[in-house]
């Protein structure tokens, strides 16, 4: 059989029905916003996934790396899911590591110019 005739899903839909997406709308547009790679590129919702394809999907500050081992088109629950991939991810990042926060102090009112500029400056944002 040939890649043409191999069984194929939608991108969009595979991750949705194995629980890498919360909706399949999101999986929609986390191809669209390009977070989605499927062998190494860039696809959009539609793309057909095949068993032995490697899916990366970007998601909260760090990247899930599957292999499909099994394809489905229907939601399924958690135990099944995980045996439709293989998970190839590193492990997450700390949960204090994903986003630094700027405290202030409840009642302070809005913040000076002075204040946003550090804000801006812990957040990574560009001045100017």
């Amino acid at each position: 059989m040939t890649n043409e005739q191999a069984p194929s899903v939608r991108v969009d839909s595979w991750i949705w029905s194995v629980r890498l997406s919360k909706t399949r709308s999101l999986a929609s547009g986390a191809c669209r916003g390009g977070h989605v790679r499927v062998n190494g590129r860039s696809v959009k919702p539609s793309h057909a996934v095949r068993v032995g394809d490697e899916v990366r999907v970007r998601q909260e500050g760090w990247e899930r790396v599957v292999i499909v081992s099994r394809l489905v088109t229907k939601r399924v629950g958690a135990p099944v899911a995980a045996e439709c991939y293989v998970d190839k991810s590193p492990p997450p990042p700390p949960r204090e590591q994903l986003i630094p926060v700027a405290l202030r102090e409840r009642g302070a009112g809005r913040p000076t110019k002075r204040e946003r500029r550090s804000i801006d400056r812990l957040f990574g944002r560009a001045e100017g």
